[in-house]
């Protein structure tokens, strides 16, 4: 059990990593708080409005769609470390604004809508540097590792954060929440000047010329000639588009559907977030580039399990499936992930990750307001089981267009029935 627990951990043995992990869990446990206060906050000044908080998650979403490619030949052109820096002062600034504006009771909400669009800049530039800083942290034999640890800390922090945001809304208001994220935004400025550069593993950054030849046609050519870095991509942008919009979902569910407080929306979040944690945590023990299978099948399940969340008819019958989902939410993400980044040459690893973030974050702006007019005009339940039906129909035909490229096929083989004889004693 020991040896078991340390194999979980090891990434943490390294001491740039920890410090990474350390304060990458206190920011993300205030950005899941601020999260669930901005989506309650919306929907308070919107008169329980889904639409406007389809809106509010676009917003927050846009600048990856747009900017997020940039930002990944920006991390292979420059210092990964200044870059995340950078980017999460920035993130600072904007919270403490934001909380003021909350806390004084000025806050508007077009207030919102601005402060979404403008975290999702900051966001946009952090996500794929902080994605493609992994290795130079812990090395090629960790990151498989390091990765998986990565999605515990995300779901760790969506565990805790969502549910300490439902009492603190409940017993204070929105504004607290929206200081304690500005707050704990400072986490990942002190943790990042704390590293060390000489432990980093980091190759030395090319030529001057070499860097700005480095172009983001040249990494979208890379990708595209590589099916096994094309395929888990286009899988993971339909499901993260249709699917993996519970932000919004379960906000709109537990306020339209149920009829429910702050509380159970924090519960709804927590509860995906067990089941997110178990199935990062899972995948931790792995120590090669995951198989194409893998991936497709833990896609299927996540669909089917997405699926019946949208079609359940109570309040806790969702918090039952709701764990389930989370895992395999996850587990394929993480899967699909560490396919992508360790199939993938170091030189071309900044502007292939922006990709796979863009795929995996970007395609909100697309599917949020539409997903928002679903639940407003449908049923928050129709918004969901739509989305899942959807995944599965594209994870099962990239599952059959694998098997044709492969030459393989699936056999069914009919057992014959066992056959029992009654004899006399």
């Amino acid at each position: 059990m020991q040896a078991r627990f340390s194999t979980i951990f090891q990434s943490l043995q390294v001491r740039n990593y920890r410090l990474f992990a350390s304060g990458q869990l206190i920011k993300l446990i205030g950005v899941w708080m601020m999260f669930i206060a901005q989506d309650w906050l919306v929907l308070e000044l919107s008169d329980d409005s889904a639409t406007a908080l389809g809106v509010v998650v676009a917003l927050q979403f846009t600048p990856v769609l747009l900017l997020t490619l940039i930002s990944g030949r920006l991390a292979d052109r420059y210092d990964k470390r200044m870059l995340l820096f950078i980017a999460n002062a920035f993130w600072t600034v904007l919270s403490l604004a934001m909380s003021l504006l909350v806390v004084t009771g000025l806050v508007q909400l077009w207030h919102v809508f601005v402060f979404a669009a403008l975290l999702g800049t900051a966001n946009a530039v952090e996500t794929p540097v902080r994605q493609a800083f992994v290795s130079e942290l812990v090395g090629t034999r960790l990151l498989p590792n390091a990765l998986s640890l990565n999605a515990a800390v995300f779901n760790s922090a969506r565990i805790v954060g969502p549910a300490v945001a439902g009492l603190a809304i409940a017993a204070f208001d929105v504004g607290p929440v929206f200081m304690v994220t500005a707050l704990s935004s400072i986490a990942p400025l002190v943790t990042v000047v704390q590293m060390r550069s000489s432990e980093l593993h980091r190759a030395p950054l090319p030529p001057r010329e070499e860097r700005a030849a480095a172009t983001v046609m040249d990494g979208l050519r890379y990708v595209g000639r590589r099916a096994d870095l094309l395929l888990p991509m286009v899988v993971m942008s339909v499901i993260g588009m249709s699917l993996f919009n519970f932000q919004l979902t379960l906000a709109a569910l537990a306020k339209t559907v149920f009829n429910t407080g702050a509380a159970s929306f924090g519960l709804l979040s927590t509860t995906l977030a067990v089941g997110a944690l178990i199935g990062a945590l899972a995948g931790t023990g792995r120590r090669s580039r995951p198989s194409v299978w893998l991936v497709l099948g833990s896609a299927i399940a996540c669909a089917i399990f997405g699926t019946l969340v949208g079609l359940a008819p109570t309040y806790w019958m969702v918090v039952a499936l709701l764990p389930p989902t989370g895992f395999f939410m996850v587990y394929f993400a993480q899967a699909a992930n560490q396919r992508v980044q360790l199939g993938t040459d170091a030189a071309f690893r900044g502007r292939v990750m922006a990709l796979w973030v863009l795929v995996f974050l970007g395609t909100n702006p697309v599917g949020a307001p539409l997903i928002g007019w679903v639940a407003e005009t449908f049923g928050a339940g129709v918004s969901i089981w739509a989305g899942g039906l959807v995944s599965l129909v594209t994870a099962l035909l990239a599952l059959a267009w694998q098997l044709r490229r492969d030459g393989a096929r699936v056999r069914f083989r009919i057992l014959p029935m066992p056959r029992f004889y009654v004899t006399e004693v």
